[in-house]
């Protein structure tokens, strides 16, 4: 029988075993007060976990009512979430504590500061009831074409990155919640974003070196769980990426770097893995790697049917040995064991960490005490389709401070751009342009050069990387912005 045709039943296997298979699968799903039947028939048979996504969150109350219901069917579910904070999270909804993202708190370089952000982060996670948090992120941010890494990393050196994520997962791990250090053996050296399509990084063995000195420090920290990247590193294994390498995921990861926690795949309908391989092979070969737990985001669950049933048949034909099931299976009870049931009482966190941190980020030279009154144009790319941010714009901010500012905010390319920049600058205003990640988006130092001829007097702001000349904010997440708000307002 195809998968298919058996979607809620799969291959027959002894019980325990069957349940095993169903550890080392983390599915997505739709719902926000009620879930799939197909979902709880998968969590009857001992579904490893689950992750939620910006589609299952509506407010805090219905969050916990939602983890209270999954916990009811099976109460070792881990319940789980990307929680970077910055401009990526999925928790806006449910009040989520404002907190920059890594590349500011690794500007502000005060590991105190980081542990008390991911301290906030990890207590509302608590009083949601979700177990585990897909964070913090231990790449490297090495090259300026790198279109995923980015304000999502501490930086560029290993050891900055490595002090701030022993600071995150301590801070992390004394609320109880499991920290998830990503995307092993590091993302950040590569011009491809894995969601797209297969990304390589060619630097040798050498070179490779700084990279894993972050997960070094994240493993001697006693993070419970790491997360594969989907890249390619010819210099540790030229054919396959690490989500599915034996070399990557056993000889390197296991042997060398000596974890023994969970390694969870990042999600296999990712192109790197779906348009290469199929999310079904994907998740039987990431099992046979090392891989103990398997993540299938999407909200389709036949995906998820089909990833299963692919692993059980290759446990009834042998191709994936029950060996290897079986220790993935125990890895994910003795963190199940540990962290899926969630705290009663929750102690309260620093309100004021990620607002503290943010303005202690900011950089930037030659900015006047206040621009008051200014047509702030911001320039930022549309939402990248898997990783929420919830649209905060600069000019929103401002006005907050400055109710006579004005402005424009442009997401993405403008169809008439010359007619785009007549109308801005008809207005007699001080000008501040900012622009996100502009060397990656060509259209954003376009329309900035030709504001900049015309009105050389404006103040440049960049919210994603630092480009040169600006103003610098280190990241989009609301508190980051603010921060330049009240730097150039002058409040």
């Amino acid at each position: 029988m195809t998968p298919s045709a058996h979607p809620a039943v799969g291959p027959v296997l002894p019980s325990d075993l069957d349940e095993a298979a169903h550890r080392c699968l983390v599915a997505g799903f739709d719902g926000t007060t009620t879930f799939p039947d197909t979902l709880k028939r998968l969590v009857d048979r001992g579904l490893g976990g689950v992750i939620l996504f910006t589609r299952n969150v509506r407010d805090a109350e219905q969050v916990r009512e939602l983890t209270d219901a999954l916990r009811a069917i099976r109460p070792d579910l881990l319940v789980a979430i990307d929680n970077e904070g910055g401009g990526i999270g999925h928790l806006v909804g449910a009040g989520a504590p404002e907190v920059p993202g890594s590349y500011a708190l690794g500007v502000a370089d005060d590991p105190n500061l980081t542990a008390r952000c991911a301290d906030a982060l990890a207590g509302h996670l608590a009083t949601l009831g979700i177990s585990v948090s897909y964070a913090p992120v231990a790449d490297l941010q090495h090259l300026p074409s790198n279109p995923i890494v980015r304000t999502r990393s501490f930086g560029a050196d290993p050891e900055q990155a490595a002090r701030h994520l022993r600071a995150w997962i301590t801070a992390t791990e004394a609320r109880s919640v499991a920290s998830c250090a990503k995307h092993f053996p590091g993302h950040g050296g590569t011009d491809t974003d894995s969601h797209h399509g297969i990304a390589v990084d060619p630097r040798s063995y050498d070179a490779l070196r700084a990279d894993l000195e972050p997960f070094r420090a994240a493993v001697a920290a006693g993070v419970p769980m790491l997360m594969s990247a989907h890249v390619v590193f010819p210099a540790l294994d030229a054919n396959r990426p690490a989500t599915l390498s034996r070399r990557i995921l056993g000889d390197l990861l296991r042997h060398d770097l000596g974890f023994d926690g969970v390694l969870v795949s990042d999600a296999l309908e990712m192109k790197a893995i779906a348009d290469e391989y199929g999310e079904a092979a994907g998740a039987r070969i990431a099992l046979a790697a090392g891989a103990d737990q398997v993540i299938v985001a999407v909200p389709d669950l036949e995906v998820t049917l089909a990833c299963r049933d692919e692993v059980l048949d290759a446990l009834g034909s042998g191709v994936l040995p029950e060996e290897r099931v079986w220790e993935a299976a125990e890895r994910v009870r003795r963190l199940a064991e540990r962290y899926a049931t969630p705290t009663e009482r929750v102690a309260a966190w620093d309100t004021g960490a990620g607002m503290e941190a943010a303005r202690r980020a900011v950089r930037g030279q030659g900015v006047p005490a206040a621009v008051r009154g200014a047509h702030v144009v911001d320039l930022f790319p549309h939402p990248h389709p898997a990783l929420n941010w919830g649209g905060e714009d600069l000019l929103t901010e401002v006005r907050a401070l400055d109710p006579t500012a004005v402005g424009t905010a442009v997401v993405g390319e403008s169809e008439d751009p010359a007619a785009l920049v007549d109308g801005i600058l008809t207005r007699e205003r001080p000008l501040v342009v900012a622009t996100c990640d502009a060397g990656l988006h060509p259209w954003q130092a376009r329309l900035r050069d030709a504001l900049l001829a015309r009105r050389p007097d404006a103040v440049r702001v960049d919210t994603g990387l630092p480009e040169g000349g600006a103003l610098c904010s280190y990241g989009r997440g609301r508190v980051n912005l603010r921060a330049v708000a009240e730097v150039l307002t002058g409040s």
